[in-house]
């Protein structure tokens, strides 16, 4: 792939030199052959040159969901991808919950042959246990040689603590990342929103923030016993990133991600009985949400993920206790996280985190691969159903005000707009 990119405003902060700067970037055969201010077209390749052009190094996510294999109704691993080129990413890491699950190596090869001809890269996490059902730990030696970039029991908890010792210990051999959803079963018991006065009011049955905090306590102890790698998905109270803080003054090696919904709506939106504002864990309070965006904007949270889970409208339209939880993510993020926290935070955010997978951070400079996302952050507008590219609707965003606009991504020697 041969392109020149003209009068791009570039969005790297990591890169004094180039960043805010406006330039010409030429990419051949899908490498950054040359940046300045004014390229000649000497060999007349293809040209993109649009109004507030912006790029920035291809954005990350760390906790996307698809279906294939199991759940193609909800989403097959092509559309998958392509949404997620579609949306900026040009990396994501994939969650273990398909049917079967990945729990062994042949799994991992599997999955990492579905990227081949995207734009995408798709990095799979492997299951922490066989089967995914908290007995026994999966093959996270042959898993992690062939490409699982952690292990994690999507949205289910270990509830064994001495196998996530064991895990934690093991997994130091081979530098794995362990996962831990942070949530107490028993404490939670039948509940499926945040314990609280909006709970009540609905007649909904609550899951109290100590069903969370609980289980970040247990595992950082376990921890700090053991050593080790831990990442938290998804954290969701105030009294969590107060936990997550104490771990890393005390020297853990402990890493957590906040989604992007829980950073900008709270329970308050159930009034309107909504299934797509069921998620797991639940919408807090506004006091939770302040907390989480002030420990993200401290660096206490890691990152941010959208945490795409489709759902198909047998799964969604229905009462509320019976939805299952989840909602899409990828496509509004930018325009979300633009809207709250401005432009350089946003794309300092959206290319955070692949270190801590293992995974190789690209670079805007002559010689490097092209790995780019290519947007507009002035735009404005309501976001539509008729914007979403994912086979499944469940979008909790619909009818939010985004602002910014993805115009395409780069990567792999291929490019989407």
């Amino acid at each position: 792939m041969n392109l020149l990119l003209r009068s791009a405003i570039i969005i790297d902060p990591n890169n004094k030199g180039l960043h805010l700067k406006k330039r010409d970037i030429l990419i051949k055969n899908g490498v950054i052959s040359k940046i300045a201010s004014k390229i000649e077209n000497k060999a007349k390749v293809k040209e993109v040159s649009l109004q507030r052009l912006h790029v920035s190094i291809g954005w990350f996510d760390s906790s996307v969901s698809f279906g294939e294999p199991g759940y193609e109704e909800r989403e097959t691993l092509e559309n998958g991808l392509y949404t997620a080129a579609k949306s900026g990413f040009t990396d994501i890491l994939l969650n273990s919950n398909t049917h079967p699950v990945p729990d062994t190596s042949g799994a991992i090869v599997f999955l990492k042959k579905m990227d081949r001809k995207t734009v995408t890269n798709l990095h799979p996490l492997g299951t922490l246990t066989m089967k995914g059902n908290g007995d026994s730990l999966a093959e996270l030696y042959d898993m992690k040689n062939a490409g699982a970039k952690g292990f994690y029991d999507y949205k289910k908890p270990v509830k064994n603590a001495n196998l996530l010792k064991i895990a934690l210990q093991y997994s130091q051999g081979f530098n794995a990342l362990v996962h831990s959803f942070p949530l107490d079963v028993k404490i939670a018991g039948k509940g499926i929103v945040n314990e609280g006065e909006k709970a009540t009011a609905l007649g909904l049955k609550g899951i109290p923030a100590m069903a969370e905090e609980l289980n970040i306590v247990r595992d950082l102890f376990i921890l700090e016993y053991t050593g080790g790698k831990l990442h938290i998905p998804t954290i969701s109270t105030a009294k969590s990133v107060q936990l997550i803080a104490e771990a890393k003054k005390k020297g853990l090696d402990v890493s957590c991600s906040v989604a992007i919904h829980h950073l900008i709506y709270t329970d308050a939106v159930l009034d309107t009985f909504d299934t797509n504002y069921k998620v797991m864990p639940p919408l807090r309070t506004s006091k939770d949400s302040k907390a989480l965006l002030k420990g993200l904007k401290a660096g206490i949270i890691d990152f941010v993920t959208t945490d795409h889970t489709p759902k198909t409208v047998e799964e969604k339209h229905l009462e509320f206790d019976n939805a299952l939880f989840g909602s899409l993510g990828l496509e509004s993020a930018f325009g979300v996280l633009n809207q709250l926290l401005g432009l350089e935070e946003t794309i300092k955010l959206l290319t955070k985190g692949r270190a801590r997978f293992d995974i190789e951070n690209p670079e805007i400079k002559e010689g490097a691969t092209a790995n780019l996302t290519l947007f507009d952050p002035a735009s404005s507008e309501v976001f539509k159903i008729e914007q979403l590219h994912s086979t499944s609707k469940n979008s909790m965003y619909i009818g939010q005000q985004l602002k910014g606009q993805v115009l395409g991504a780069i990567n792999n020697n291929r490019i989407i707009n």
